[in-house]
């Protein structure tokens, strides 16, 4: 397929799928016009699954009106109309757009940088203001489905308007469109939001927004990450600390955080003195390493937190367990030699591949170089993206890179990982480090006594450890394997007649360490395994006179179904063997 650029050249797609899918973006929009010729224009990208365009438009839409812009969208790719870009000169181009009556491309055409010609993308009656590219006629969008309406504020300021934005998504052919339309389904059905509520992990409150409850099975779920996350670090040598949660503004200057991150930033006032809530735990662990002085031998130190952290998100981009204002943070800050940075790099890489193993994703890997944004010589900028840049070739790894998306102190390395419905997540991260140790005058005493500066590496394994749950729950669609799992076995007496047996079978499997629920409702044993199923309970034990009799259990497993008759000791010998092994 061809597209067609704003000086009028033609070439061949380089991403022809953007290209479709911007043009679907402007074909929405003359479907607004033709329907609805008093809403106001804002702006149509295309996006990485689909596209969107803002409306201005008084009572907003509606999904019936999804249904009829849909009707007219199709109509308008029937009529095969040519897409022609042109261009005039710019105040020439604002009263075109007056013209029209299109404040919002008025004010973004008097934002753009003064540019002697402005350009356009015309198709039929419908002109939008647009930099390109698009296919060469409205055809070319032969499939396409309106998904959405969501509220946006003009350019995403709160400050500004409410604005409705329509989403919608297309593909170069109806059976990706439908392949991806299948997977969104299947995506409604494991949202994290929806079965956060429905399993009793986690809630918001509107005293709270952005600010998650954690609620008692959440916290099982969460502990035993944590468990995890303990036993795999004291095993490579870290130490574990905590910091404060505010800490005077003095220390966020030094960071370097109070200029470049300060309007993602809670403060507060002390004392007559400005705090902030940290945003990050790194400047905290900064002070740890001076507490007291090092030496060559002590490097590497490794030194992990679990620190809660918080930043202020606009209201807009909140969205459950994987954009919150508050989160854990699984830190860890590894202080060492020059001539250490290569293996210890090599070392987080393995132990971030032996978590995302275990919990079955692949992922891939993103070398993310200095910002504009930044602090620091070009001379360490350079040392530290090739000592990244080697341990990554060293190891055979693959990598892309993101030119640009540093941290403001350092270059470093993101690991994306892939779920079971082929979404990506960042998650994991690597970040060297050589200014941070400089600005905090970080030392340690070399093998001669003289002073010398330590390298630090900033990483995670899950990230944000809420949005790490979010994605496990959507991973596992809420199914999650017995280890992880808040509550492993339910035992179900079948009537009144056996509940003394069925709670001295729920003692014991308490007593052996297994996450265990008695069912004493008074209710059916059918109405009971439907519960059990819908909770999502791995195993459950049905347990009647007979089994009572015998002392034995019938098992019944949520993903297998009915598995007959057991004995007790050894089914709990089988789940300990699970829960230690971290079976999947």
């Amino acid at each position: 397929m061809k597209i067609i650029l704003p000086d009028g050249s033609v070439q061949e797609a380089e991403d022809e799928l953007r290209a479709i899918r911007h043009t679907a973006s402007h074909v929405l929009a003359q479907a607004v016009k033709r329907l609805y010729p008093d809403a106001k224009l804002a702006i149509g990208p295309a996006i990485d699954d689909g596209f969107y365009y803002d409306f201005d438009r008084e009572g907003g839409f509606t999904p019936e009106d999804l249904e009829k812009l849909e009707a007219e969208m199709v109509k308008i790719v029937k009529e095969n109309l040519p897409v022609k870009p042109f261009v005039l000169p710019r105040a020439e181009a604002v009263r075109f757009m007056e013209e029209k009556g299109e404040p919002y491309k008025v004010e973004l055409i008097e934002d753009l940088p003064e540019e002697e010609t402005i350009s356009f993308y015309q198709q039929g009656e419908f002109v939008d203001l647009c930099a390109g590219p698009h296919i060469m006629y409205t055809k070319g969008v032969k499939a396409f489905k309106l998904t959405s309406i969501a509220g946006a504020y003009w350019r995403g300021s709160e400050k500004n308007k409410m604005l409705t934005r329509i989403y919608g998504t297309a593909f170069a052919n109806k059976t990706d469109l439908e392949s991806y339309l299948t997977m969104m389904e299947e995506a409604k059905k494991r949202d994290h939001r929806k079965l956060g509520k429905e399993l009793g992990l986690f809630m918001f409150a509107e005293e709270g927004p952005g600010f998650p409850f954690f609620l008692p099975k959440g916290m099982t779920l969460k502990n035993t990450l944590i468990d995890y996350w303990r036993e795999i670090h004291y095993r490579d040598g870290y130490q574990e600390v905590s910091t404060p949660i505010i800490l005077s503004r003095k220390l966020w200057e030094n960071s370097g955080h109070w200029d470049h991150y300060k309007d993602n930033m809670y403060t507060t006032v002390i004392d007559e003195e400005d705090y902030a809530v940290k945003p990050m735990n790194c400047p905290g662990g900064m002070l740890v390493y001076k507490n007291q002085p090092h030496s060559y031998r002590d490097l590497p130190l490794k030194v992990g937190e679990l620190g809660l952290v918080h930043r202020h998100e606009k209201s807009g981009q909140l969205h459950g367990l994987m954009r919150v204002r508050c989160f854990t943070q699984d830190d860890a800050h590894i202080f060492m030699r020059d001539d250490q940075i290569e293996d210890q790099i090599k070392g987080v890489t393995k132990l971030i591949n032996e978590v995302y193993t275990q919990f079955g994703f692949e992922y891939f890997v993103e070398l993310s170089t200095r910002p504009e944004d930044s602090m620091g010589s070009d001379e360490d900028w350079e040392m530290a993206t090739n000592g990244l840049r080697k341990a990554l070739e060293d190891m055979g790894l693959d990598y892309i890179v993101n030119e640009g998306d540093g941290a403001f102190y350092g270059p470093k390395i993101d690991f994306h990982l892939r779920d079971s419905l082929g979404r990506t997540w960042q998650c994991g991260t690597i970040q060297l480090d050589f200014q941070m140790p400089q600005r905090f005058d970080l030392e340690y005493t070399a093998e001669d006594g003289s002073k010398k500066r330590p390298i630090m590496i900033h990483r995670v394994c899950f990230g944000s450890i809420e949005r790490f749950i979010g994605i496990l729950i959507e991973h596992f669609a809420g199914k999650f394997p017995v280890w992880l799992a808040p509550v492993q076995v339910k035992v179900i007496p079948v009537s009144e007649k056996s509940m003394d047996y069925a709670t001295g079978v729920y003692e014991k499997l308490k007593a052996s360490g297994i996450r265990t629920e008695l069912d004493h409702k008074d209710e059916k044993v059918g109405y009971k395994i439907r519960q059990a199923q819908l909770e999502k309970v791995p195993y459950m034990l049905v347990l009647g006179e007979k089994e009572a009799a015998e002392g034995a259990i019938t098992v019944r497993s949520r993903d297998k179904g009915d598995l007959g008759a057991a004995g007790l000791d050894a089914f709990i010998e089988d789940i300990k063997k699970m829960i230690e092994t971290k079976e999947k």
